[in-house]
């Protein structure tokens, strides 16, 4: 399967590239800046995209198997202001109407497209367990996915196969929220977020690429999938487990106005939270390596609390 993957020089597209190029599939990352693209997975090609034109998109289709759109500024960087909430809902519907137009006009029903979303789709739940059948939120995060979701809608109408990954938290050892979470705990102040009873729904990084292979692999895969791990944890649980893990205490509380005060509407990432359940990822076979948290902190932090002093 050749598969082409804009917005794959993350954390996810590298990690996915490697899944892919292991098991026997090529892949081409599509950046706005090729040239400032290093390190890539052996085997992985990248190509010129400004993420945005349909027209500019279509000659890299031909030969194309399947897509996994990944396009989209980080919604962790910076705070939203006015102008920031706009670049991020701009990135992510413009680059997904630009996918799905070319997929339609290029017209090949055998292309597959995995369309990037999260589970901020259903926005705060509480203690409620969210599945795929769970209504949409009303905040700015599930705002942002409804539209985001909906920009390629138009390959369904088309014929084509098309899979939403509905995305949680992803954990690895080198990039993303982990490592940041893993400070406090470091100089001795880890521990709850607030009220700490919010729900951190989270997935193991080799389960998101893992899942993202299969459901490019399995031909009934269409709809929303929930990309987030069956053991789920509130963040207080979350933090217990990493003070085990890393031999430190987890009871010092970082007070919600604190963080309202530092992020503003931003803090809504820590503070709040869904529970949510990968009912039909589950359904449709697929067996994750890291089902709960303990398994998948020691899997990425094994090296690094074997040397924490």
């Amino acid at each position: 399967m050749n598969v082409l993957i804009p917005g794959g020089s993350g954390l996810v597209g590298r990690a996915l590239s490697r899944e892919l190029i292991s098991n026997g599939h090529s892949c081409w990352i599509l950046s706005r800046r090729p040239d400032a693209i290093v390190d890539l997975p052996a085997g992985a090609r990248v190509a010129a995209w400004n993420g945005t034109s349909a027209e500019a998109l279509r000659p890299l289709l031909e030969g194309a198997d399947a897509v996994v759109n990944l396009a989209g500024e980080s919604i962790g960087v910076g705070r939203w202001t006015a102008s920031r909430k706009r670049a991020i809902l701009r990135s992510r519907t413009e680059s997904s109407r630009a996918v799905a137009e070319a997929l339609v006009a290029v017209g090949n029903q055998k292309t597959v497209l995995i369309q990037a979303s999260a589970v901020g789709f259903y926005g705060p739940r509480e203690d409620e367990e969210v599945t795929e059948d769970a209504s949409a939120g009303s905040d700015f995060l599930a705002r942002v996915c409804q539209q985001w979701e909906a920009a390629s809608e138009s390959v369904e109408a088309a014929g084509l196969r098309r899979a939403v990954i509905r995305t949680g938290v992803v954990l690895s050892a080198d990039a993303g929220a982990l490592p940041k979470m893993l400070l406090p705990f470091r100089f001795f102040a880890g521990g709850p977020m607030g009220s700490g009873r919010q729900f951190v729904p989270w997935i193991h990084i080799a389960d998101e690429a893992g899942a993202i292979r299969f459901l490019l692999e399995d031909e009934q895969a269409r709809g929303p999938f929930n990309l987030a791990a069956p053991g789920t944890v509130t963040n207080r649980q979350f933090g217990q487990a990493i003070g085990e893990i890393l031999g430190r205490p987890s009871a010092l509380p970082t007070p919600a106005l604190a963080l309202r005060t530092m992020l503003g509407e931003m803090s809504t990432l820590l503070l709040d939270g869904q529970q949510a359940i990968p009912k039909r990822l589950l359904e449709s076979g697929y067996e994750f390596k890291f089902p709960d948290l303990e398994s998948a902190l020691r899997n990425l932090l094994g090296s690094s609390a074997a040397s924490t002093p």
